[in-house]
């Protein structure tokens, strides 16, 4: 235990560990130790954003995608039936949200080569326009910089795009090579770079993850410094290349949330749909594990359950909007509140090139 409490406030302190405290922290089954990262993650969470945990309206608005990851359910090999959102769809989407409290809108969906710049555009700014309070937050995978320059100017504020794993041979076994693990980085910086509140992130318990590629995942957390990082555990998908492997475990991601938390004070840490989907309260787990963000699901219910990026994925209950208040009362069960704002990132932004 006192090994590992070192660690864990050496970690607090905003500095570096090495490998073998790494592996220390996730290999640990002292109860103790386990209970006592959590805890001060929670509370370094509490010192900066509050009781409050921020709410995002998804908005899955496309399942198609021109990508074969290996690990995803709508990858373009799949035997998906495809769906994509209207405009006046999305904006209906978008005036429910408004209507339940939702300040924040997160547009997701597979690289479709249907959503031109100037479709994206236009759909941002008619967000904005009848939402001027609101943030808009883009998840559409790899574009140019030009690209993500005009997203920008139509207002786009946030974008969300996974690294899925900062260590380039793994990077190979999880896609096929016509995507490259030196786009996706520049992508990232490409977006920072342009004044996006940025996101990356990470599968937990991925096909070929080892402790070797996570310190290179909190690595390359710690030196882009985003604003947002996701992280959930991986759920296999049937249909896919890895639809026999086995899942991430709870335990696992909820130690990475707390190791986040600490390395990474300010970020905006969600509580994935993932994590609901293998424990019905992983939410609430999460939450106390150092997340301060959810994404309830604000999609028309038809299209839900064809956005199945891994098995028996949640998409009724209180994961979606229709469930807020139900949400609202798991919260205030752990003494925390929902709060009607656009949730965004508290402290110094950093804009930095890339170090090539």
């Amino acid at each position: 235990m006192q090994k590992e409490r070192e660690i864990i406030e050496y970690l607090a302190s905003e500095k570096e560990i090495g490998l073998e405290e790494l592996n220390l922290l996730l290999k640990t089954e002292d109860e103790e130790s386990i209970r006592f990262l959590a805890e001060k993650a929670r509370q370094t969470a509490r010192d900066i954003y509050g009781d409050h945990i921020y709410i995002r309206g998804l908005i899955e608005f496309t399942n198609c995608c021109k990508n074969d990851c290996y690990y995803c359910g709508i990858r373009k090999s799949n035997p998906v039936s495809r769906y994509h959102l209207t405009e006046a769809e999305i904006i209906s989407c978008c005036e429910r949200g408004y209507d339940l409290g939702f300040r924040t809108f997160v547009l997701q969906g597979g690289e479709d080569m249907r959503d031109t710049d100037e479709k994206i555009c236009r759909l941002i700014a008619g967000i904005k326009e009848r939402f001027p309070d609101c943030a808009v937050t883009l998840s559409v995978g790899e574009r140019t910089k030009e690209s993500y320059r005009a997203f920008f100017r139509a207002g786009a504020d946030r974008y969300l795009l996974r690294h899925e794993t900062a260590d380039k041979a793994h990077y190979r076994t999880l896609h096929p090579t016509a995507m490259s693990f030196e786009n996706r980085i520049r992508c990232l910086y490409d977006l920072k770079e342009i004044g996006f509140q940025t996101g990356c992130g990470f599968m937990v318990g991925s096909p070929g993850q080892t402790p070797e590629t996570i310190c290179a995942d909190l690595k390359f957390i710690r030196s882009f410094a985003p604003e947002m990082v996701g992280i959930g555990p991986f759920i296999p998908q049937k249909d896919t290349p890895f639809g026999d492997q086995p899942a991430g475990t709870l335990s696992m991601t909820l130690r990475l949330l707390s190791i986040i938390r600490l390395m990474h004070p300010h970020v905006l840490l969600p509580a994935t749909t993932a994590l609901g989907t293998i424990h019905p309260r992983g939410r609430e787990m999460g939450i106390l594990a150092g997340a301060n963000v959810v994404m309830p699901n604000l999609s028309p219910e038809a299209v839900r359950g064809k956005y199945n990026l891994y098995d028996n994925k949640i998409c009724t209950g209180a994961e979606a909007a229709e469930g807020l208040m139900a949400l609202k009362k798991r919260f205030s069960d752990i003494g925390y509140q929902i709060a009607v704002t656009r949730g965004d990132f508290i402290g110094k932004r950093i804009r930095k090139p890339r170090a090539d």
